[in-house]
């Protein structure tokens, strides 16, 4: 099964002052953290969702990512800043501090909070909610563990970002 590690998360949340949509994932995988970005693991399909629902280019470049994250008002980080984790497993996630979710809140105009799957919505109402004062929206993963959801799933689910208001 593996050992537990103490992950830092690195990657700087991505936003501006024109963010109007907030999707929070639970911690990077693996995968990402050896990409050094957000939704790095091949088949995870959160830039294909994304790229679908706003009908841009998929990108392919952590530059490209973050234009078209930007230029969708779209704002994205993780709820915890570092925890016990073994491997990718979320279920395994242990001795949580929680990212401070607010920093991105007082720079930008969110106006709807959406959790990239449960874990990332289990942990930001144990430990950001309060904090916040702000509700999130639950989303079906991304993460190709989400075998339920195919990718026209997936769309079809996570469209209502586009319509917040």
């Amino acid at each position: 099964m593996g050992e537990y590690r103490r992950i830092e998360h690195t990657f700087l949340p991505v936003f501006d002052e024109n963010s109007e949509i907030l999707i929070l994932g639970s911690l990077p995988s693996v995968k990402s953290r050896e990409n050094g970005f957000y939704y790095g693991h091949p088949q995870n399909r959160f830039w294909k969702v994304i790229a679908e629902i706003f009908e841009w280019e998929l990108p392919h470049t952590i530059e490209e990512k973050k234009e078209m994250l930007l230029r969708s008002r779209i704002a994205i980080w993780d709820v915890i800043q570092s925890c016990d984790i073994i491997g990718s497993s979320d279920s395994s996630i242990k001795n949580v501090e929680p990212a401070d979710i607010n920093l991105i809140l007082g720079q930008s105009n969110i106006k709807a909070i959406y959790a990239n799957g449960k874990t990332a919505g289990k942990l930001y109402g144990k430990f950001a909610k309060e904090r916040t004062g702000r509700d999130i929206i639950e989303l079906p993963s991304t993460s190709p563990a989400n075998a339920a959801y195919n990718l026209e799933r997936l769309i079809g689910e996570w469209k209502r970002i586009k319509n917040w208001n």
